[in-house]
């Protein structure tokens, strides 16, 4: 059973959220914020697992809240729900810590799918914007100082392919690259998709950016 934030300013759509999150037997309690500052106050007093966070915040935007939330609770998750998908704001949230990054036409019960599989340890991004999330982790040069944590036990081979992964290139460009046949790309990619604990190749690129240690 979690505890999630819902931040909002809109009280209309704070009311369906809420509404459609009621139901979900993986809910405890559910909180509510209309502005960044109001959020903080309520993570800096309630033990919250999740916060769903609009980007169009009065005062202080939501990526500004989520650096803020960040740094009060480290593990807390941020999951943003916006109507914006420009790379600049894609970036800047993962940057800041969101886990996960959704339109707001979302299916309101994959969004209350999300939301518990984020809290569980997963990074989703929405389909639409996928290629939007690609974009801007390739052109922010993160691969450049890519370094991931040991802890997911990859092969130096795995490493390699995870690095052309972050460059964009697909399955038979990274083939070619490394001589070696479409098929063995695809078991070396599937495989750091297993010990990334993750679902497909964008969120490889997410979770190997959010291990990027930069000087």
């Amino acid at each position: 059973m979690y505890k999630v934030l819902i931040v909002e300013d809109h009280a209309l759509i704070r009311f369906g959220l809420k509404t459609a999150f009621e139901s979900k037997n993986f809910i405890e309690k559910i909180y509510e914020a209309a502005s960044g500052e109001e959020a903080i106050n309520l993570i800096k007093n309630n033990n919250i697992d999740a916060v769903i966070m609009d980007l169009g915040l009065p005062n202080m935007n939501g990526i500004e809240a989520t650096e803020k939330i960040k740094e009060i609770k480290k593990d807390i998750k941020i999951i943003i729900l916006t109507s914006h998908n420009s790379e600049e704001e894609v970036l800047n949230s993962i940057k800041a810590g969101a886990s996960a990054y959704c339109s707001k036409d979302i299916n309101p019960d994959k969004l209350a799918d999300t939301v518990q599989s984020v809290i569980e340890g997963a990074i989703w991004f929405d389909p639409k914007i996928s290629d939007v999330v690609l974009n801007a982790l390739n052109q922010d040069k993160i691969t450049k100082s890519f370094n991931l944590n040991d802890t997911y036990n990859l092969t130096d081979r795995e490493k390699e392919v995870l690095y052309y992964i972050c460059e964009g290139l697909n399955n038979g460009e990274i083939s070619k690259i490394l001589d070696v046949s479409i098929n063995t790309v695809k078991v070396h990619v599937s495989s750091i998709i297993q010990k990334l604990g993750v679902e497909d190749r964008t969120q490889v690129v997410v979770k190997a950016f959010k291990s990027v240690k930069t000087d």
